[in-house]
């Protein structure tokens, strides 16, 4: 995938998880091979009266190719004060993000809830665009509670949007049911500019359907979650799959920004995602330990077993 200047390389994109796509996890999802990675969702509001919290969230690794910064709120004037935020310098996307369908996120009128309120969503957009010097992108799902992606498409590509994604369910859908892949293929078939596919890629043959729609780029989120070898396997890589050198280095990262507190209790989910073979009390033991290094070493005892 191409944009303008910016040259993917691939098209394997890493989505934007909150709370799941750290530092240490987007470092070692580009090891094994994505093109580019996403921040995660980063408040407009709280970059302009809470910086130091936000700025934690826009450290980056050298590893990292293309980074898409992504924003959310429900205030055009304010969205576009935080493009010009210096906290969003080294990005070379501003993604805005229309599609998170979390209550609490949609309770304040942002993410997934803006696709209920299209004037207000171009709006976003436009100024957006006008205030950025960088292209502005946009994530949406199908729609709120029933598919509209191609108006909303077709909107976002005349507010000025340099690409979408489309993660293929509605909003009411969270994340049950399965990923619309003939919506994809609409979407992609009816917008001039690039779409990005998203929803339920998890290995070769659902990367080889959501291929089939035509997209220009696929964007992998769950599939990546304790297996950031998908990128590896998807573009026929040789890799070491040490899951224990992965689970070092990922640590190892956010060590150098997170006091052993917040990375142990943190860490607990990417480590029951990577060591997904425990079984029992031994994955109660993660779960539950006060110690990263202990979690380590139940995890090793297991992998030798």
């Amino acid at each position: 995938m191409k944009l303008g200047e910016i040259d993917f390389g691939g098209n394997l994109i890493l989505a934007p998880m909150a709370g799941v796509s750290d530092i240490g996890f987007r470092d070692v999802c580009s090891y094994f091979g994505a093109d580019a990675t996403y921040s995660e969702m980063l408040s407009a509001r709280a970059m302009l009266h809470n910086p130091k919290k936000t700025s934690l969230m826009t450290i980056y690794s050298e590893m990292e190719r293309v980074k898409i910064g992504q924003i959310f709120g429900h205030e055009p004037e304010i969205m576009a004060q935080a493009i010009s935020n210096p906290l969003l310098n080294h990005y070379q996307i501003i993604d805005i993000n229309m599609g998170c369908p979390a209550p609490k996120i949609v309770k304040n009128g942002e993410g997934s809830a803006l696709l209920k309120d299209l004037p207000l969503a171009s709006k976003i957009i436009s100024t957006c665009v006008k205030a950025s010097d960088r292209p502005v992108s946009v994530k949406i799902r199908l729609g709120f509670d029933h598919d509209n992606s191609l108006e909303i498409g077709r909107m976002c590509q005349e507010s000025g949007a340099s690409f979408v994604t489309l993660h293929a369910r509605t909003t009411e859908q969270g994340y049950s049911g399965f990923a619309d892949y003939e919506s994809i293929a609409r979407l992609k078939s009816a917008l001039k500019i690039p779409v990005i596919g998203n929803g339920d890629v998890v290995d070769e043959k659902s990367y080889a359907q959501m291929l089939a729609t035509g997209v220009d780029g696929v964007m992998i989120g769950r599939g990546a979650q304790g297996n950031p070898f998908i990128f590896s396997k998807l573009k026929g890589l040789d890799y070491d799959d040490d899951i224990l050198k992965v689970i070092k280095r990922h640590i190892e990262i956010l060590r150098k920004y997170y006091d052993e507190d917040f990375i142990t209790k943190y860490m607990r989910k990417h480590l029951l995602w990577y060591a997904h073979f425990l079984k029992g009390e031994e994955r109660i033991k993660v779960a539950t330990s006060p110690s990263i290094d202990d979690s380590i070493e139940i995890i090793a005892r297991n992998i030798t077993k």
